[in-house]
């Protein structure tokens, strides 16, 4: 008792404490494996604590838009099954949640500052900055502002304001940035005034930038606790500062780890396979990504495979996340998908969306090919989920070209088995005479033992040919199954035509 309530207190998410967490991305890129990271962590820990999780898209830097970007990034929360509860969609009390609709309460938190003289007007031109920072790298030096308009008087002020009505607000970084408490890295100081100079907080513009909006916005819609990305580790001191000038109470900081392949280096956005639209189309559950992300990273008891959304909830741990970067296997995401699949299988209302599904994927992959509609039959999907689950990783892997004989029947010509086996009449009539005797009653072991019997008393043919002649005569393929659940999935009616089919050609 007394250990969970002083983590608590910690943690910061003690009794009377509204828990709002955000996840706020800049709609610049559609929704990644990283940015679903920090999204999930987010909702986990809102939904642990019955806290919001809220979506703020964090779009003014209007260069470097990209249409549809917000759009997915909703659409792709939603897939994954995080939705927000509080969105640019959704709405909510905290709104407008996209801050170029939100410029009026930066406006008014810079005329605050200036007002005290927390923040100045900088009217350096962008050529002259630009100077400064070509002139810093020669000399192999980080490049920072001079903050050259920092002490004007207030008649330089007056005077330059008559040339230049809008000039860029700058934040003064006065005094020693305060040492905070974050929840993952521990204590923290970074004394930014000695690093860099005055950063811009509203560009001429108009738009704020994400320093000042970042805490503005943080501010007012309630946020309790910010995790984010490590690399903002850093920011969080002139964050704190900002706070501080506007006399406002911060929140709780937790930076997560970076994200990373499997050698150590960046989830790279140029591969394209990182996004989770590619995912959704690869016939990828969410709950594998889900799963696959925790699992490299920490802040669980244990780390089992396997894990589900509510399972994940009720044993997150914030004070078990550590500093060390989270090393994503993504080769390992078949296996994890095939757990969640099977899991899938094997509960009856998934089972009817996945046979939906697989109704789906089999009319696109072949379509006009199908020379019997009655494999769309559910039931005879089901049977083949049933008897599959747990050998495929995906359900797409049942429309590859390894199991077309499901959904087609082979092209199969009389020489091929001739080639295996010179018994292929005698053979054929066993298999015809055992269908006849077991009609529908067969399961898989006692079919494996009526097809070991059938070889007995053959002159010449080996078991193993006598199955290689069926899977052949079945599938026309060399690998698969074993014949006895092919036998099974395809049913006694389509299994006796294939086989008469090729008897008698």
């Amino acid at each position: 008792g007394r250990r969970v309530g002083r983590r608590e207190a910690r943690l910061g998410t003690g009794p009377g404490v509204a828990v709002r967490v955000r996840f706020a991305p800049s709609p610049t890129g559609f929704l990644h494996l990283g940015g679903l990271r920090t999204a999930l962590y987010n909702y986990i820990f809102a939904k642990k604590y019955q806290g919001s999780f809220i979506l703020r898209l964090e779009d003014t830097d209007q260069t470097r838009f990209v249409p549809g970007a917000a759009e997915n990034i909703e659409d792709m929360l939603e897939w994954a099954g995080i939705p927000p509860d509080e969105s640019p969609r959704r709405g909510g009390p905290a709104g407008p949640y996209q801050q170029s609709q939100r410029l009026e309460l930066y406006a008014q938190a810079t005329e605050a500052l200036l007002k005290t003289g927390a923040a100045y007007p900088c009217f350096c031109s962008p050529q002259r900055l630009e100077l400064l920072k070509k002139e810093a790298l020669r000399n192999h030096q980080m490049p920072r502002y001079d903050n050259r308009c920092r002490n004007m008087s207030q008649e330089q002020v007056a005077q330059k304001l008559a040339k230049d009505p809008k000039p860029a607000i700058r934040f003064r970084l006065e005094q020693a940035a305060p040492a905070f408490e974050d929840l993952v890295y521990g204590w923290n100081r970074h004394d930014v005034a000695s690093v860099e100079g005055d950063p811009v907080i509203m560009k001429s513009d108009g738009f704020p930038t994400y320093h000042l909006a970042c805490v503005v916005d943080d501010h007012h819609m309630g946020i309790s606790h910010v995790l984010r990305g490590s690399e903002w580790l850093i920011s969080t001191a002139k964050h704190l500062l900002l706070y501080q000038a506007l006399g406002w109470h911060p929140p709780h900081f937790a930076h997560l780890p970076l994200l990373l392949n499997r050698d150590g280096s960046k989830l790279s956005k140029r591969q394209g396979d990182i996004f989770l639209e590619h995912f959704a189309a690869e016939g990828f559950l969410p709950d594998s990504l889900l799963d696959i992300i925790t699992n490299c990273g920490s802040g669980f008891a244990e780390n089992q495979m396997g894990r589900t959304l509510p399972e994940l909830i009720t044993q997150f741990n914030l004070t078990r996340v550590t500093c060390h970067s989270a090393l994503l296997d993504l080769e390992k995401l078949p296996e994890f998908n095939r757990l969640h699949l099977q899991r899938l299988v094997n509960n009856e209302s998934q089972r009817c969306q996945l046979v939906e599904k697989l109704q789906a994927l089999v009319e696109e992959a072949f379509g006009s090919q199908l020379q019997n509609r009655d494999v769309l039959n559910p039931i005879y999907m089901e049977r083949i989920l049933l008897l599959r689950q747990g050998h495929i990783c995906r359900l797409q892997d049942l429309v590859s070209p390894v199991y077309s004989y499901l959904w087609t029947r082979p092209s199969v010509g009389r020489a091929q088995l001739d080639a295996i086996s010179e018994e292929v009449d005698v053979i054929a009539k066993r298999v015809l005479g055992l269908l006849e005797r077991s009609g529908m009653s067969l399961t898989q072991d006692m079919l494996s033992g009526e097809l070991k019997k059938l070889s007995e008393g053959l002159e010449g043919t080996k078991h193993s040919n006598v199955m290689k002649l069926l899977r052949v005569a079945l599938s026309g393929q060399q690998q698969g199954p074993p014949v006895a659940e092919m036998m099974l999935s395809l049913g006694p009616k389509e299994v006796r035509e294939r086989i008469q089919k090729v008897v008698s050609s």
